[in-house]
């Protein structure tokens, strides 16, 4: 399980309790008469039990993932070229979906297995289901009307209090329109307003009425951190601090100090039981989260100056960087990334919209992943590119090899599947097709690093999501109803084909 651990008795209680009951067991033996009075000297247990709700690491997971999956069965897909998100490409291939999981994959002579469906891709491509980052689908829907522009909490520069799943609507027409593109499991961020913006979660892309039903089960929480000028520019136009990169990271420090303590607190009480137990703090309890490392850290920040002070931070108080978001300048401290196995996750062709933002260029993922043990990450950030990430990915393909780098597809598929999977902490569930792992897969109509190719077929733990050739697995909210190009045909489909 992912989720964030529980803390039990110290191992001081523990071996006191057992002490208490040898002496119990031995007092009557050896001696003519007992010795009850070893057993009188033994501490009382603690009772630590509390009211529901009071502590927050009794139950870790108080809004459980409800998923279900999509109805399925057993596939063969036969005669594509699977690109497996491992740095392996196969002509002709063959990919196993046993159970909504990969059960094989291989050559063309990899057996077919006795009453599995055969689809036949020959002349397609077969990737692993395409996973966003950084989303703010749900909680920026869809229509954007200011009654649901729910992802940013920009009240005060610390909310890691907040959790984005509380302001999800699961019927943002997005989800639909980016399990088009071939996505299948997203993670939804709050805003980049706050020095600590809340909790993002994990999700996979199928329908549903609620924020639960979508939720990767076991899926580890991350939490939105931002550095630069957001959170600068937004409280010190109110006058307030931060208002510069000093007052970020004296803010960010600030939060640290106070969730050590907090946990210092916590895990006093729970290995003694003596006195009045820490009130429950939500802000705290998510940093103390960070700190214990069952949240991991998914950090805004633009420059590189700026991650590696960032980088700092964290060794100052013991936890980890797990991703840098938006990290446009990370070509510049690539080895430095790598070295401290840290992901960068970023765009091709977005730059100079602001300051932190004039030194992007079109090689940065190439660059970024070019030094051994790296991590590049492709997202989008936005309701529109997350439709074609897999285009997204090819520029930058393109841009690395104009600058002279030998990359290949095979290698660069990674960059929206495994590595993408990796920086969320999902990898041993999905990003590759590889026996075991959930089969989200995706039959392309040509190579994905074409600007002609679509996704035919999105497959979620095994179950049809999204087929181009038939409406029924094409869903279409009411908010599309009389938009431009509704009803259009594509590709010889009826309206609802994207």
């Amino acid at each position: 399980m992912l989720l964030n651990r529980l803390r039990g008795p110290s191992l001081a209680v523990l071996t006191c309790a057992t002490g208490a009951l040898s002496l119990s067991a031995c007092a009557t033996t050896g001696d003519a008469k007992p010795r009850t009075e070893a057993v009188s000297t033994a501490p009382a247990s603690k009772d630590r039990s509390m009211a529901p709700g009071l502590d927050g690491w009794a139950n870790t997971d108080p809004y459980p993932s409800t998923y279900r999956g999509l109805p399925r069965e057993n596939l063969a897909l036969v005669g594509a070229t699977v690109l497996t998100g491992t740095g392996q490409k196969i002509e002709g291939g063959v990919v196993i979906v046993t159970d909504g999981r990969i059960a094989a994959v291989g050559g063309a002579d990899t057996p077919v297995p006795a009453g599995h469906k055969v689809v036949d891709a020959r002349g397609r491509y077969v990737t692993p289901g395409v996973i966003d980052i950084h989303s703010h689908l749900g909680v920026y829907p869809s229509p954007g009307v200011q009654g649901m522009s729910d992802g940013n909490e920009a009240t005060n520069p610390n909310t890691a209090q907040v959790w984005a799943e509380h302001s999800i609507w699961p019927q943002d027409p997005g989800f639909n329109t980016a399990r088009a593109g071939g996505v299948t499991t997203l993670q939804i961020l709050p805003g980049s307003a706050n020095l600590f913006g809340g909790r993002g979660v994990t999700v996979r892309n199928v329908p549903s009425v609620t924020m639960q039903g979508m939720k990767f089960p076991g899926a580890p929480y991350g939490l939105k951190m931002a550095c630069g000028e957001n959170p600068s520019r937004v409280y010190g136009g109110r006058n307030q601090s931060p208002a510069t990169g000093m007052g970020n990271v004296a803010g960010y420090r600030a939060g640290f100090i106070a969730a050590r303590d907090y946990k210092a607190k916590w895990d006093k009480w729970r290995e003694t039981g003596e006195g009045t137990p820490p009130t429950r703090n939500l802000q705290l309890e998510t940093l103390a989260g960070v700190l214990d490392g069952s949240i991991l850290v998914q950090n805004h920040c633009y420059r590189a100056d700026e991650m590696a002070v960032m980088l700092d931070v964290a060794k100052e108080f013991g936890y980890k960087v797990t991703t840098f978001h938006h990290a446009v300048e990370a070509y510049k401290i690539a080895p430095l990334l790598a070295r401290e196995g840290v992901c960068a996750a970023m765009w091709t062709g977005w730059w100079g919209f602001k300051m932190e933002a004039l030194d992007g260029i079109e090689e940065n993922a190439a660059l970024t992943d070019a030094p051994e043990g790296s991590c590049a990450v492709i997202h989008s950030d936005d309701a529109e590119l997350i439709q074609r990430l897999n285009q997204e990915a090819a520029a930058a393909l393109s841009a690395g090899r104009r600058a002279g780098m030998n990359i290949s597809e095979e290698h660069a598929i990674s960059w929206i599947t495994l590595n993408a999977a990796k920086s969320i902490g999902i990898d041993k569930e999905t990003g590759s097709l590889e026996p075991g792992k959930r089969a989200d897969v995706v039959i392309w109509s040509a190579d994905p690093f074409s600007i002609y190719a679509r996704a035919d077929q999105v497959f979620i733990d095994g179950g049809l999501a999204f087929d181009r050739s038939n409406p029924a697995f094409q869903p279409v909210s009411d908010f599309e109803l009389g938009q431009p190009g509704f009803g259009q045909a594509a590709a010889g489909v009826a309206q609802g084909a994207r």
